[in-house]
This record gives structure tokens, sequence and C-alpha cells, in this order.
């Protein structure tokens, strides 16, 4: 209805428009007809003399040259009068020799003039013109009528066809407009403006009060939607909306999964340190909605139960060795060898203290030294042997030093996996790392005696959700190596895998610029170009 009101306004502006100035145009085409037509009959041969040569008549030749002028032009009159103003011509022969009833001094000053006068005959588009001799003298003049009426005739003969094309453009624009409220009604799916504002502002509320991250692509792969959590989980800045999706997240799993070149569901991508679970459904106009959810929590609780559930099957087999050697101290105090004894509990103690001294004797950093004596800690209960490398040199310099704890422990728990599924119980698996500063560079090494990494795999290993493991009863693997190459990219540094000598993997990560200068409270046990200590500490 409001696009038939504009376009019902629209076309009476623009016929009374039209009709504005087509009266005064009608009425200018009159005058300037009359007054052609008076020229005209001004220049007829003859005409000066006949009023020169005897008194007006009704049946003289002025009178019967005006008539023929007034019949071929159809004017309503044609007067000719001398310079008394009497009139020679007239179309009541009556009024012929009586003085004309409008001023004619402009005309007999020489003057043409045009214009819309009450006459005897009426209102008429009036022309007058002066006469003159063959010698340039006015010796009359004369004045051509056109009747009102017919001016105002053509003007009304007007309207019904200018309203006709009225109609017909008001007729089209009512189709165009229907046209575009159908389309509209169904692009908008039969909603109100008023529910269109409703809907919208929930939406906004819904989609900024939501814990899941929303992105919503285009058909272009254009960022037309990011919701605040979306922006906290893929760290976007604030003009990412408009922008296509390869300028706002760097190549990689996370990219692919949002722009549809990875397929499926609850697909794992990595975003900093974070662990993403993204569905992507398309969308009717070509474009895609993308959700993520953040399971960054729920997978270190999941790797920490898996370690909770591997320490506890250690502790149940440790049980028996425990029991055995609580029966050796009770037969040795019982048989009266209380120096056997003591020196029995010195060796058994001494193993485990022995082992947190060399730790935190080669890594001062007191957080990745705790993580190593934990690890070293389930690497025996697992039946693995941990070895410190004979290069470990580390200062208490990391500028972040969680990054680097969790980089280690998924290198080491990767390690570790390979290690003690790859022998069985007929002999123990063999893990091995080093971890030593160079300038300022921090580089990492772990290898271990597992089954390896294939050639053909050393790519895939880093993909999130990608694993040769069966799946934890937490239900995901595939996170820990896609973590630490994200950490790894983060820094500007390398991640390599390769194959140990002897058999096995070997992973060697290079962060630049991990560590901080060196300054005087750094500590000075073990400098990065000192020589490494023979051979290998177990730990």
């Amino acid at each position: 209805m409001v696009q038939l009101l504009i376009a019902a306004g629209v076309t009476a502006l623009a016929t009374g428009l039209f009709l504005a100035p087509l009266s005064d145009q009608l009425d200018d085409q009159a005058m300037r007809r009359a007054l052609a037509v008076a020229q005209t009959t001004a220049t007829l041969p003859g005409l000066d003399r006949a009023l020169r040569e005897g008194p007006p008549s009704p049946h003289g030749p002025v009178q019967r040259a005006a008539e023929r002028v007034r019949h071929a032009t159809g004017a309503g009159y044609v007067v000719v009068m001398d310079r008394r103003g009497v009139r020679w011509s007239h179309t009541d022969p009556r009024r012929i020799g009586h003085r004309v009833s409008t001023d004619p001094a402009a005309a007999l000053a020489g003057h043409e003039v045009m214009q819309i006068d009450q006459g005897t005959l009426g209102r008429s588009a009036r022309g007058k013109v002066p006469l003159r001799d063959s010698s340039g003298h006015v010796v009359g003049a004369v004045s051509v009528g056109i009747a009102y009426d017919s001016v105002r005739a053509r003007l009304l003969a007007t309207v019904p066809q200018l309203l006709a094309y009225a109609g017909g453009a008001l007729a089209a624009g009512a189709l165009a407009a229907w046209a575009v409220s159908r389309r509209l009604q169904r692009r908008t799916h039969d909603l109100a403006f008023s529910d269109i504002s409703s809907l919208l502002a929930e939406r906004e509320a819904m989609l900024h009060g939501i814990r899941e991250g929303v992105v919503a692509l285009d058909g272009a792969g254009r960022v037309r939607l990011v919701n605040d959590e979306a922006r906290r989980l893929l760290e976007l800045s604030g003009d990412a909306v408009g922008r296509p999706l390869a300028d706002v997240l760097p190549a990689g799993r996370t990219a692919d999964v949002l722009s549809g070149r990875a397929d499926g569901s609850d697909l794992l991508a990595v975003s900093g340190r974070r662990v993403l679970v993204a569905n992507r459904m398309a969308t009717q106009d070509g474009g895609a909605v993308v959700t993520l959810r953040d399971r960054t929590e729920v997978e270190g609780l999941g790797r920490e139960l898996d370690a909770t559930r591997g320490l506890i099957d250690a502790l149940r087999a440790q049980d028996h060795e425990h029991a055995g050697r609580l029966h050796t101290l009770l037969g040795l105090l019982t048989l009266g060898l209380y120096q056997e004894a003591e020196e029995f509990l010195d060796e058994t103690v001494g193993v485990h203290r022995a082992t947190a001294e060399q730790i935190t004797e080669r890594v001062h950093d007191p957080l990745l030294a705790a993580l190593l004596v934990g690890k070293a800690t389930v690497a025996a209960e697992r039946g693995v042997s941990l070895r410190l490398g004979s290069g470990t040199r580390l200062p208490d310099r990391l500028v972040d030093p969680r990054d680097v704890v969790t980089l280690v422990g998924n290198l080491l728990d990767n390690a570790l996996d390979a290690a003690s599924g790859a022998h069985g119980a007929h002999r123990a698996g063999h893990v091995e790392a080093e971890i030593r500063s160079r300038g300022r560079d921090l580089v990492v090494r772990v290898a271990d005696d597992g089954p390896g990494v294939p050639d053909t795999a050393r790519e895939k290993i880093f993909t999130e959700g990608w694993t040769t493991k069966p799946p934890p009863a937490h239900g995901r693997r595939g996170i820990g190596l896609a973590l630490v190459r994200s950490l790894t990219e983060r820094y500007g540094g390398t991640v390599e895998v390769g194959e140990r000598h002897g058999g096995g993997a070997r992973f060697t990560v290079t962060l630049p610029d991990a560590l901080v200068e060196r300054g005087t409270a750094a500590s000075a046990a073990g400098a990065p170009g000192k020589d490494p200590v023979p051979g290998a500490e177990e730990w």
C-alpha cells in the first residue's frame, strides 16, 4: 500500500506539473498565431489605398479582403481600422464605421501587440500590427482575434489524453509495486517490518550472548557476521566483517574447515593454544554458517584422565613390587640384619631423590623441571626408560614457560605412547629428551624407539584429528602434535620429524627468541657453549 500511494502521488504530481504551464503555452501559441495572421493581412496589396479611396462600407474591398483572410485562417475576427480607430471590416457588418472597443494607440504608433483581452466578440487572444503605405507611413492598423473558447477547448482536449498516459503510468507503477511486494514477501517469509526488526534485535542478543563462536560467510567467501566469542576464539581483528576469509585467517586447518575445504561434522581445529570443534552448514544463498566450540579444557582434562588411568594401572602393577620390597625389609629385620636393611632403604629411596636432583641441575625453569619430574615418574611406572639428553642445558630465562611446557609435554606424551606400545612386556621402551638454549633460541629434541613415522605420514601427523591410535575413553585423539605445530608457527619456528638412529622417531623443535637476554640474574649453570657431558643419564 505504501508503494501504491507513492506511485499515485508521483503520478499526480507529474500530471499537475505538466498541466500548470500548458495553459500559458496554449495562450502564447494563440496570440502568436493571431499576430501572424494580422501581419499577413497588413501586407495584402492595395489594402492601404482602399482606406483612402472612400468611406467604410460593409461591401467595400477592405471588408471582402478581411473576410477572405478570416475564413482561410479560422480566426475569430479580422478588423481593419484607419488612424482614427474606425472599423473598415468586422464579422458583424453593422459595426463597420464605428470606433473599435479597445484602445488601438500602440498599434497606430507603429508597435505590434499580443494580448488576451475582452472585446465586443468576447474574450480572445489578439494580435495587432500597424498598416503602412508604400512609403512606410502608418495609415491604420489590423487586429486579429482568436476566440479564447477555442484555446480552452484545446486545453480541455489535451487533459483526457494526458490522464490516459498518467493512468497507464500509474498502472505500470502499481504492477511493479505489486511484483516488488511479492518478491519482498518471499524473501522475508511473509514477515512484517515490525517482526523483522524484532528478529534482528533478538538475533543480535542471541549471537553475542551465547558461549559458542558463530561465523557467517557469504557466497563469495567474505565474512558476513562474527560474534564476540568467535572473535575471541579465532583472535580476529575488529575489521574482519566484509573481508575475504583468506585475509583474516592464516592458511591451515582452521581456514580449511571454515571455508568448507574440509568436510564433515565436529571437525577439530587448532587456533593458537585453543582446540576448537567446528560445524559448517551451507545457506541457500551459497554462503555458510560455522559454529565453533572451545574444547581446550575438555581435551586437557581428557589427557589428564588418560594419564591418571595409566598411572593407576602402573600403580597396580607396582603394588606387587612394593609388597615384595616390604617382605624383603621385614625379612632383614627379622634376621637382625639391621645394616643391610638400612642400605636397602637408602638404595630404594635414593633413586627417586637422584632423579629430581639431576633434572633441576640441568633445567632451571621450575615449571618445566616439575613437568619433567612428573613425566619421569609416569614413564617408570609405564615401563619406559626416559633419559636426559647429554646436551640438556636450560637457564631460567624462558619468555613464556607455559608454551614450552605445553610443547614438551605433548612431545613426551606422544613418545611415551609410542615407546610403551612398541615392545610389549618383554622389553622396556626408551625415550630420550634434550632441551637446550642456543643464544636466545630454544631447541627441543625428543626421540623414542617406537615404530617410527613413515615418510608418507610425516606431514599428516600434524593435522588436527589425525592419529594411528585407538580413541581414548573421552573420545578424541590427534590434538597434541597439532598444538605443537601451532605453537611453533606462532613463534616463527620449525618442527621436524625424522628417523632415530637405531629405529623409532625423532622430533626436533626450534623456537626463535624463546629466551630473554642474559642478565645478571640469569643462571650461570651450564652455558649453551659448554661441552656436553658424555653419554646420557637415565632419570
